[in-house]
């Protein structure tokens, strides 16, 4: 059956003009369907434009009402700066100036964060801000760190300019409104003075006067926005992201994923060889054990069918494939601990690393301070491989008595770290890249952004540190 709604061109009922056009004729384009096709449901291509050159024009007169409010920002940073120097040279003089000029560069700080967030509000800008301060506590308290002296700095700047900018486009927009409204109070008053100087009282140099005050009103926000351009460059200079220092971070960035990466397949290729190698070394060959011990009974069993010495011989070689298969099986089961241990995969990561300490020679303590519930899977394998070659290392290099394990969570400048501790009381002297397995663990970190310090002075044992981020545990 066909809906109603399926009806055919010459269908009675298809309405010609709801159909679309299979073929276009002479003068038809493509481009001629395409607005109607990328409009929103319910509005026209025609007025769905005109919102757009709409919204752009608001836009715009944002820009003027943010250099008209920029009167009063300037006023205060003019009056913060005032203070501030003021406040100098009282330190110099007396030294009790510091009472004024510590409050004004807190206050010229707090009128910077002001000024993002106008810009943001106003402009539709995102300046950030700069990096957290890394001076002492006593220079951040008194103000004298880089971010609170660079916002003292544009306080000065914006000061003059904000008075320039915003007198300016105040004075034009007040100007250019009275002479767009020329026309309803022009006549009545007889005529009008243009910019406190020119006299115009004729019917033409109104008429001239009148179209002045219509371009200046709708030449203001292209006029205004390139004067709050300098207001942007400004902030973003002395108290907006420093744009060279977030260059060199992506710069950075992008290395370490190139080195990321790189090491990841590096990692991965590392791993697939030793799980060939485990498979090819123990299962494989006992398999063709089995298959030749098999082989061999069963030619013993064609050649005497009856002869009870070749029945014993045959039940002496199936004895001999079944115990190979078995070892088969453990063996297989070790290689499948090896990529994903039950342990981890069943009760989790404190678990599994007490589990390693418990096979470990050396005695090793585990300290567990992790929240309750389940990692995510990807960070409970990843920590537990690296314990797990932690305490390889220690077995195999550290020459040590005892070791220990710390699991816990901490507090990173991008989100919450499982953090991870192996302690030894070697030797020490254990270097990444000195062919004590760190290399691989650090690749293994590094796949997941992860970081590896090691910190093992000779004759003093070594400490492993990991931190791997966590991220929000998927469904198993």
């Amino acid at each position: 059956m066909s809906s109603p709604s399926m009806q055919a061109p010459g269908a009675p009922g298809a309405d010609p003009a709801r159909m679309p056009r299979l073929v276009s004729g002479p003068g038809d384009t493509v481009e001629d369907d395409a607005p109607a096709l990328s409009s929103p449901p319910g509005r026209p291509p025609a007025r769905a434009a005109e919102a757009r050159r709409g919204s752009r024009l608001l836009d715009h007169w944002w820009t003027v009402c943010y250099l008209v409010t920029s009167l009063f920002t300037a006023v205060a940073a003019l009056a913060l700066a005032g203070l501030a120097i003021g406040g100098f040279f009282g330190v110099l003089g007396a030294g009790v100036g510091v009472l004024v000029l510590v409050p004004a560069i807190w206050g010229s700080y707090g009128l910077s964060v002001l000024e993002r967030h106008r810009i943001a509000a106003f402009l539709g800008l995102d300046i950030g801000q700069r990096a957290p301060s890394t001076a002492p506590g006593w220079r951040r308290a008194l103000g004298l760190d880089e971010r609170r002296l660079r916002a003292l700095g544009w306080v000065g700047l914006h000061g003059l300019w904000g008075l320039v900018a915003g007198g300016l486009t105040l004075a034009l927009l007040v100007q250019g409104v009275l002479l767009a409204t020329l026309p309803l109070w022009g006549p009545v008053a007889g005529g009008v003075t243009v910019l406190g100087t020119l006299r115009v009282d004729s019917v033409v140099g109104m008429t001239l006067a009148w179209l002045v005050g219509v371009v200046l009103v709708l030449g203001m926000p292209w006029v205004a926005r390139g004067l709050a351009s300098v207001d942007v460059v400004l902030a973003r200079w002395l108290v907006g992201e420093d744009p060279q220092a977030q260059l060199r971070r992506m710069s950075e960035r992008v290395d370490t994923l190139t080195t990321s990466r790189e090491d990841t397949l590096d990692s991965v290729e590392a791993e697939r060889r030793r799980i060939e190698r485990d498979l090819h070394d123990g299962p494989q060959q006992r398999l063709v054990s089995v298959a030749m011990t098999l082989g061999l009974a069963r030619d013993a069993l064609d050649r005497n069918p009856d002869d009870p010495e070749a029945a014993r011989q045959v039940r002496e070689l199936l004895d001999e494939a079944h115990a190979s298969s078995k070892e088969a099986i453990t063996e297989m089961r070790q290689v499948a601990r090896g990529i994903v241990p039950p342990i981890l995969t069943d009760r989790g990561l404190d678990a599994a690393v007490s589990a390693l300490a418990a096979r470990s020679p050396v005695p090793v303590t585990v300290t567990s301070r992790l929240p309750a519930g389940r990692l995510d899977p990807t960070t409970e394998a990843i920590a537990y491989f690296s314990v797990s070659e932690a305490l390889t290392n220690v077995a195999k290099h550290a020459r040590a008595t005892r070791a220990g394990v710390e699991l816990g969570t901490a507090r990173g400048l991008t989100g919450d770290l499982l953090a991870i501790t192996v302690t030894d009381d070697g030797s020490g002297g254990a270097v990444v890249g000195g062919g004590s397995g760190l290399t691989g663990l650090r690749q293994r970190v590094g796949a997941v952004d992860g970081e590896l310090h090691v910190h093992s002075p000779v004759g003093t044992g070594t400490t492993v540190a990991i931190t791997l981020p966590l991220r929000t545990r998927e469904p198993r």
